[in-house]
């Protein structure tokens, strides 16, 4: 008999890394009748349909630009579609792959084709992740370098989920990030990834404080309506998502109609949610108005002991309206730029 080592990872899949309904590159920006949902912090998505990627040269990574009619690293969210961040990642020397960045997830992992790539076996560990629906034991695969931009990762294992990252071939989590500073700059098509030299960012942002918990993630104190509320930054979810103390303390704002949706995550658990309206809500000196949120009961709430307070998950369809985003690990800061015309809601001035 073989006795198998088993390592804890969980991620943020749409809640915890992203919410897809088609492809990250193409997700509907209306109400699904089925969201996918993310690991603790890895993207869940439907089946891609997207167009093959094409190779990237390694002397890009540093720092990518794309200029092309379809974005290639990050998509802003409109109308349409719900914005993703992705990340060329090269792998043992091999790649770049394109992962998506989940600040959600605390560990980075690959699907089955990527581990096919790479031509390595599988390790004899496996690994537990937790999604926003639930958890799963997975197999694995030992790595020995992770490198994007300024980022470079020693040997590492990769959990191997499957294939529901809408075209992207896996999940760059936060565990490298610790001191780093990500510009993801939606108007350019341009991700940076660089070490944080503790800089300010000047301009017209909108700067808002962030605190570290849960060995990682990355909580912002906002309002919606007049509940104070925990807010996660999470760039691998899809969409935003509260739990259920925060609709309660919300039960007497008019909501309009909700819809009920099937919330897939990476682990492949369904869950229920209803995806309503929500009042307006401050993030640093701007208020969001007709920002949708999905509350439910989901598992990974529970799994990180948030069901008590309220508190919503940030996902890509509110931080991809905006022009420009900066997260700095080393200054604690999350610095927004609002774009010229908003496509999906009003991101009005705080007096």
């Amino acid at each position: 008999m073989t006795r198998k080592a088993t390592v804890q990872a969980w991620f943020l899949a749409p809640a915890c890394s992203l919410w897809l309904t088609a492809s990250v590159a193409q997700a509907t920006g209306g109400t699904p009748a089925a969201t996918p949902a993310s690991l603790s912090s890895i993207p869940t998505a439907a089946p891609a349909t997207a167009s093959p990627i094409p190779p990237l040269s390694a002397d890009s990574l540093p720092e990518v630009t794309v200029e092309r009619d379809e974005p290639q690293f990050v998509a802003p969210t409109r109308r349409d579609r719900i914005g993703r961040i992705w990340a060329p990642v090269m792998i043992d020397g091999k790649g770049p792959f394109r992962l998506v960045l989940d600040t959600g997830a605390n560990h980075s992992a690959v699907i089955q084709r990527t581990a096919d790539a790479l031509n390595k076996p599988q390790s004899a560990e496996t690994a537990h992740v937790t999604g926003v629906t639930g958890s799963a034991t997975v197999p694995t695969l030992r790595v020995g370098s992770m490198e994007v931009g300024e980022l470079l990762l020693g040997p590492t294992f990769l959990p191997i989920l499957p294939d529901v990252f809408g075209g992207a071939q896996g999940v760059l989590g936060r565990e490298g990030l610790a001191n780093m500073r990500i510009v993801a700059d939606f108007g350019n098509d341009r991700l940076t990834i660089t070490r944080s030299r503790g800089q300010r960012t000047r301009g017209n942002y909108s700067a808002v404080p962030l605190q570290v918990v849960h060995d990682g993630l990355l909580m912002a104190n906002v309002l919606v309506g007049r509940v104070p509320t925990r807010a996660i930054i999470d760039t691998g979810a899809q969409r935003t998502i509260g739990n259920e103390a925060l609709r309660e303390a919300l039960q007497h704002h008019p909501y309009g109609r909700a819809t009920t949706e099937d919330i897939v995550g990476v682990t492949l658990d369904v869950q229920q949610g209803d995806n309503q309206p929500s009042p307006p809500i401050a993030l640093g000196n701007v208020r969001l108005e007709g920002v949708r949120i999905t509350f439910g009961d989901m598992y990974l709430f529970e799994h990180w002991k948030m069901t008590a307070e309220p508190t919503l998950l940030i996902g890509m369809d509110m931080l991809g309206s905006f022009d420009l985003v900066v997260i700095d690990y080393r200054t604690h800061e999350l610095d927004l730029r609002q774009r010229p015309s908003m496509s999906n809601w009003k991101i009005l001035p705080i007096s």
